[in-house]
């Protein structure tokens, strides 16, 4: 992986460019969730290769406090307005004046915080795995963090806790980093600035999906908003969906 410097921050990402020809090499910016990574996120899901292989660049990059990028366990350090300008200056520093940005979960509250404060820059957004929660709630619950902090899994008998801290561990993470980053990364939005998001936009949600809230109604509030049910999976499994994909690439295409 490369790095380059985000206001002090020493961040790791990827530029992958296409695998065909014929493509015509647009950017693809793509924002992991929470306790994820670029590459639990976005390469061992096949999308990475999904996209170059439909002829887009595509960048990837570890958020700060995850994957291989720098661990900070200031929770002022994680609000969703710094994590969107983490991706903006990547852009910057690719020299990348516009693309698709497409985050997942923590990801996708992210990236619809970047096309608020950066509508110029997005040719497109896309939303996975977050839906009216982006106005009606603050993320994952506190007691994530919690989770993040007890000695061991064997401490938590709440199904949520348990599932967050032992994806936490399966990933390798640093766990007092996503504590910081669960109590600062807790901002909405409301009703009228998820209504001025100026650009294209698809919202896909997981029909079984209990963590991200409705995403029909989410799309119903962002003008011309599109929106896509992954249906019969849940918040972890909808992400790698074959249906996403062809969702995904279809939508991408008609930005053209």
């Amino acid at each position: 992986m490369q790095r380059f410097d985000s206001d002090g921050v020493s961040l790791a990402y990827l530029d992958l460019a296409p695998t065909v020809e014929d493509g015509t090499g647009d950017a693809v910016v793509l924002v992991h969730g929470f306790a994820s990574s670029h590459m639990v996120n976005w390469v061992n899901t096949q999308w990475s290769k999904t996209l170059t292989h439909a002829g887009y660049r595509v960048v990837l990059l570890d958020n700060r406090g995850h994957g291989q990028s720098q661990k900070l366990y200031d929770p002022a350090a994680y609000s969703s307005q710094i994590m969107a300008e983490d991706v903006r200056r990547l852009m910057d520093h690719l020299a990348i004046e516009r693309a698709d940005v497409m985050g997942y979960s923590m990801g996708a509250r992210i990236s619809a915080h970047l096309a608020l404060a950066h509508p110029d820059r997005l040719r497109s957004l896309l939303l996975g795995g977050l839906g009216i929660h982006l106005v009606e709630g603050v993320g994952l619950p506190l007691g994530i963090a919690d989770a993040m902090e007890v000695p061991s899994l064997a401490d938590l008998t709440d199904p949520m806790q348990r599932m967050f801290r032992a994806f936490a561990e399966n990933t390798g993470s640093d766990l007092r980093a996503l504590a910081a980053c669960i109590r600062g990364s807790r901002q909405t939005l409301t009703v009228a600035e998820v209504g001025s998001i100026a650009v294209p936009t698809l919202v896909s949600v997981g029909t079984k999906d209990d963590v991200a809230g409705s995403g029909p109604e989410l799309a119903a509030l962002i003008p011309g908003a599109e929106s896509f049910d992954v249906e019969g999976r849940d918040h972890n499994l909808a992400v790698g969906d074959k249906t996403h994909k062809q969702a995904v690439l279809a939508f991408l295409s008609r930005q053209a």
